[in-house]
C-alpha cells in the first residue's frame, strides 16, 4: 500500500506535458499515473521526449521503476483532446479520473493521491456543479474540508475557498468557523506531526473591523469563535487585521494562519515563493496533495513547464503519508 496515484487534471492544460516530465526524472514504480495512454503518447511526441507506458489491469498490477517508464491505470477520454483546447465534452473524463483515485485512497489500495490542474468552468460547462478539487473531494468522502496551502517558509489554510467576494461574509457563522479551526488543529497533529499546533487568525474586514466600524463579523463571530476554542485549549489567536498578519514574525510564531478568504491569503504564500507551493486538503479521510498553478494552455506543447510544483506536491505527500 505504498502506492501513488496521480490525476493529471484537464487534458487540454499541462497535465499530460507534466506527466511526460515527470517521466524523464525516473519515476519511482511506487507511482501510478491515472490517464488515457493516448495522452501521454501524443504528449510525448509533441515534446520529442521518450516514454515507455505500462498499462496496468488494476492497481495491483506489477508496476516498474526505471528511465521514461510511466505506469498507467487507463481512463479513456470522451472526446478526442485537443490540446490547448479545453472541452467540456471531456469532463466527465477528469471526474472520473478524480472519483478512481479518492476510491483507491478510501479503500486503501494507495496511501495518497496527487492532483493536476483541472478548469472549473469547463466542468461546470459539462454539467459537473462543483467549484474544485477541495470541495468535490469533500463530497466524494462526505466530509468538510478545509484548503491549506504550504511551502517550507508558512502554511495558509482559508475559511472559504471559491465563493465570490460578495458572498463570503455569509459563510462565516459560529459553527463553520468552529468547524474549521478544529480541522485545522486536528489535522496539523495527525498529518504533520505537531503536538499543539499554534494557529493564527485574520479578520475579515480592515482592520479586522475596527472595534465595528468596518464591519462586526471580527468581534461578533470570528472573536466569539476564537475565544471558545481556547477554552477547549486549542492554540489560537486573532483576529489581527490581514495586512499584519503575514509579518515574519509572525510567521516564525505560528504553524499556520488561517485567512477568512481566497485572495486573502493566496496571494502571499504564492509571492514567497511559487515554484515550491502546494496545496494540501485538510480534513478528509484521505491524503490529497496537488500542485498550486493552473492549466496554463498558452504552455502546451511548449516544453516550457516548471515541474518544481508537482514534485514538491509528490514529496509532500510521502512524507505525511508515511
Amino acid at each position: 500500500m505504498n502506492k501513488i496515484v496521480i490525476t493529471l487534471g484537464d487534458p487540454a492544460g499541462i497535465g499530460p506535458d507534466l506527466g511526460v516530465l515527470l517521466a524523464q526524472k525516473n519515476l519511482n514504480k511506487n507511482i501510478i499515473i491515472i490517464s488515457d495512454p493516448t495522452l501521454l503518447i501524443d504528449s510525448a511526441s509533441r515534446l520529442k521526449k521518450k516514454i515507455k507506458l505500462n498499462i496496468l489491469k488494476n492497481v495491483e498490477s506489477k508496476t516498474y521503476s526505471g528511465e521514461k517508464i510511466i505506469n498507467v491505470l487507463p481512463v479513456k477520454l470522451n472526446v478526442k483532446n485537443n490540446p490547448g483546447k479545453l472541452n467540456p465534452s471531456n469532463s466527465e473524463y477528469v471526474i472520473n479520473t478524480i472519483k478512481m483515485a479518492a476510491s483507491l485512497c478510501l479503500e486503501k489500495k494507495v496511501k495518497c493521491m496527487v492532483t493536476g490542474p483541472i478548469s472549473k468552468s469547463v466542468l461546470n460547462d459539462g454539467g459537473f456543479k462543483i467549484s474544485g478539487h477541495t470541495e468535490f473531494l469533500a463530497k466524494i468522502c462526505k466530509s468538510k474540508s478545509v484548503m491549506m496551502l504550504m511551502n517550507s517558509y508558512m502554511k495558509v489554510a482559508l475559511h472559504t475557498t471559491h465563493v465570490p467576494l460578495k458572498n463570503v461574509n455569509r459563510y462565516i457563522t459560529k459553527s463553520s468557523l468552529t468547524e474549521t479551526i478544529q480541522i485545522i488543529n486536528k489535522d496539523l497533529k495527525k498529518k504533520f506531526k505537531i503536538d499543539n499546533p499554534k494557529i493564527l487568525v485574520t479578520g475579515l474586514n480592515p482592520h479586522a473591523g475596527e472595534d465595528g466600524l468596518l464591519g462586526n463579523e471580527d468581534e461578533n463571530i470570528i472573536k466569539h469563535v476564537i475565544k471558545t476554542m481556547r477554552k477547549k485549549h486549542i492554540k489560537v489567536d486573532g483576529p489581527i487585521p490581514a495586512d499584519t498578519a503575514f509579518i515574519k514574525k509572525n510567521i516564525k510564531e505560528y504553524d499556520i494562519i488561517l485567512t477568512m478568504y481566497h485572495d486573502q491569503g493566496l496571494p502571499v504564500i504564492k509571492f514567497n515563493n511559487f515554484k515550491k507551493t502546494v496545496n494540501v486538503t485538510l480534513g478528509l479521510p484521505i491524503i490529497r496533495v496537488s500542485v498550486d498553478h493552473g492549466t496554463a494552455l498558452d504552455l502546451v506543447g511548449t516544453g516550457k513547464i516548471d515541474t518544481s510544483s508537482f514534485l514538491e506536491a509528490i514529496k509532500v505527500a510521502k512524507s505525511i503519508s508515511g
